[in-house]
């Protein structure tokens, strides 16, 4: 069996483009739904769906305020290392209270956002951080109220 390789926006379709900002805006919408607005098939809609989730340009999650479900700590983290960034990225992959990375040119190597449950979470996590090999410096920056996050940013 061949395997297809992952799709990019510019192979998608108008339609696929449009079922991706269907679900954009609300990622629970049916099928049928999506398909009445698009013009498919309820099994044509969901076959382009599987397609987009299993070559990882899609993926359909429950998005909550950390805050607001236990989670007293949010931070964002710039990194500066000594070494490839990409291995202290990659190293950072594993850790589990690490929800985002981004590689960046500034005055970070790295910005990574944490979710930890309390300060000393958060503080142990720091020491993780500190301890990698090439890691020179952190600068923690705390979340305290989330004030805007979106996903419906569409598709061009």
């Amino acid at each position: 069996m061949s395997t297809r390789p992952e799709p990019s926006l510019n192979e998608l379709d108008d339609i696929s483009k449009r079922i991706i900002e269907e679900l954009q805006e609300d990622g629970r919408r049916s099928y049928a739904a999506i398909a009445e607005s698009v013009g498919l098939s309820d099994a044509a809609v969901r076959q382009r769906i599987k397609r987009l989730i299993d070559s990882k340009l899609l993926e359909i999650v429950a998005v909550t305020d950390p805050l607001r479900v236990g989670f007293t700590r949010q931070a964002m983290i710039g990194v500066n290392v000594s070494g490839q960034v990409g291995d202290i990225a990659q190293a950072l992959e594993s850790f589990a209270e690490v929800s985002y990375i981004v590689l960046t040119a500034g005055q970070y190597d790295l910005l990574v956002e944490v979710v930890c449950e309390d300060d000393e979470h958060l503080l142990g996590l720091l020491s993780r951080m500190r301890e990698l090999p090439t890691v020179l410096a952190t600068e923690t920056f705390m979340y305290l109220k989330l004030h805007k996050q979106r996903y419906d940013w569409g598709t061009r």
